[in-house]
């Protein structure tokens, strides 16, 4: 069986451990940069040129798409998806969760707990919008931003209004969403496949930062999920149709609250923080998937084949 990488980075961490993965279980496993993949767009014959050559013979792909490539990057991923190479992540899902709002609001429809949030296109309905969230301190988010940058804390009204008319100013699209004091500048991060917790850590910011991100400084470790923390990240990665989500939440008096799903979670954290193989489990899911194909492709040939002639040909 042949998977496919998709990522940019072939010596970063969680590229290496999903080689390391795929060969220890005896796949072959290839690194494709998706940005050097060239689309055909051809009635019937749809095809995919690396380099100058054509990509074949690709069971699944592990696409590692980052933020500032996601139009390039998924349309790379359903092109192997019209090839009918399955894909760990569907790119439709991938789309979904780059769009903070959009996926907030699919979480919200699907009864996932998150903290009040608004958006508005107009500075002047900023007020009404502080409230609606709690009120001072709120927290003010790029729906671009990523590892918590675009990410600031405003601790009054007037400083938020402040921010928010800076960042409509610059024609950004930003959140304001409540602010969970009691979470004290950390965050779980739960990591699914395939409908499964399969590790979680708690993330916690550095001495006077807000924001938990490990690229901002934050540490990782080991924490046991309740049953409502599981039950919550399952049910935001179900409802975005992420096979492999890392999903993150704040603990608060009135439950976890899902602040962000991420569609290509690093790897790095969560398996030094928990000593998983995290990156194993990826492998044996999409491995999985990839198998399943095959063996209906293969009873489809043979139901074809035991059909008498004049059925086998009929037109559907």
């Amino acid at each position: 069986m042949k998977l496919a990488i998709l990522s940019r980075e072939p010596k970063l961490y969680s590229t290496t451990r999903l080689v390391e993965a795929a060969v220890a279980r005896g796949y072959e496993a290839v690194v494709l940069d998706h940005l050097h993949c060239n689309l055909v767009l051809e009635k019937g014959h749809p095809g995919i040129l690396y380099k100058g050559q054509k990509l074949e013979g690709i069971d699944a792909i592990i696409p590692r798409i980052g933020a500032s490539v996601t139009f390039y990057g998924c349309a790379v991923v359903r092109q192997f998806e019209m090839m009918k190479v399955r894909t760990a992540v569907e790119s439709q899902a991938i789309v979904r969760s780059r769009d903070k709002l959009r996926s907030m609001q699919i979480l919200a429809r699907a009864g996932v707990g998150m903290p009040k949030t608004a958006f508005t296109n107009y500075s002047d309905e900023v007020p009404a919008m502080i409230e609606q969230v709690g009120g001072a301190p709120v927290i003010i988010k790029l729906l671009e931003g990523t590892q918590g940058l675009g990410v600031v804390l405003a601790e009054s009204a007037k400083a938020a209004q402040s921010v928010i008319e800076a960042f409509h100013n610059l024609k950004a699209r930003i959140i304001v969403q409540e602010f969970i004091a009691e979470s004290k500048g950390a965050d779980l991060r739960a990591f699914v496949v395939n409908g499964e917790v399969v590790g979680a850590m708690k993330r916690q910011g550095k001495e006077g930062e807000f924001r938990s991100n490990l690229h901002r400084g934050g540490s990782g470790t080991l924490v046991k999920l309740s049953r409502a923390e599981k039950a919550a990240a399952l049910l935001a990665a179900k409802s975005l149709g992420l096979g492999i989500a890392g999903v993150d939440m704040l603990q608060s008096k009135r439950g976890p609250l899902v602040l962000e799903v991420n569609s290509s979670p690093g790897l790095e954290g969560i398996e030094k923080a928990t000593g998983l193989d995290i990156a194993g489990r990826i492998i044996e899911y999409t491995a999985d998937i990839a198998q399943r194909k095959k063996v209906k492709a293969g009873s489809k040939t043979r139901q074809k084949e035991s059909m008498p002639d004049s059925q086998a040909d009929a037109p559907l």
